[in-house]
């Protein structure tokens, strides 16, 4: 997709027409939102990946989540971004209710070791669920904390020793998160491609 350099002469609604997901969908689609350096950097200098964000990238940032049923991210970089529960101002609510969508995306952390950052436990006015990714034989009191920290069914497994990718987005396809959009880390996103899961990538070049 090839977006004109002037991205503040595109309206809202054209913007959110080139960037929708396809129609009618009965598996998830999985789109990736990713800026990086020439070089290779997925971060600036200090750690953070908003470092490298122009405000083009910050209006598509919020489109797309505003698209997303769910929002998929590693735990190591939820931990490094402050990443908490999705509120709804950070989306664009009008396209969200014209969509027939809730009012913010749920959070999907991806953890092998279910040591959950703290922002995605804390209690968010008007943010989504949170949702926690592991493997089937991860930890079962982390487990048990987890659950009771987010919610009984807040906790999808599958896979052993690792998370098994293609299982949890069909768990997440049954549960009505069709619209998957993943924010990173790198290795998340290398798993995801790795494993032939990756429809679409949105990637900036800074």
């Amino acid at each position: 997709m090839s977006l004109p350099p002037d991205l503040d002469r595109i309206e809202d609604d054209d913007l959110a027409a080139l960037y929708a997901y396809p129609a009618d969908l009965d598996v998830p689609w999985v789109r990736a939102n990713f800026v990086a350096t020439l070089d290779g950097a997925a971060s600036g200098e200090d750690g953070r990946s908003g470092s490298i964000n122009g405000d083009a990238d910050k209006r598509v940032f919020a489109l797309l989540r505003s698209l997303a049923d769910v929002i998929l991210v590693g735990a190591g970089t939820a931990r490094t971004e402050g990443y908490r529960p999705v509120r709804t101002r950070e989306v664009w609510r009008d396209l969200r209710a014209r969509l027939g969508l809730t009012s913010a995306p749920a959070l999907a952390v991806v953890t092998r070791s279910l040591t959950l950052p703290e922002g995605v436990l804390e209690d968010v006015e008007g943010g989504g669920p949170v949702l926690v990714v592991a493997a089937a034989d991860a930890d079962a009191d982390r487990v048990a904390d987890a659950r009771a920290n987010l919610g009984p069914d807040a906790v999808i497994q599958s896979g052993t020793g690792e998370v098994d990718l293609a299982g949890a987005l069909q768990q997440l396809g049954a549960r009505g998160f069709s619209r998957v959009l993943c924010e990173g880390g790198p290795s998340l996103m290398s798993d995801l491609v790795g494993a032939g899961l990756l429809d679409e990538l949105c990637l900036t070049l800074a």
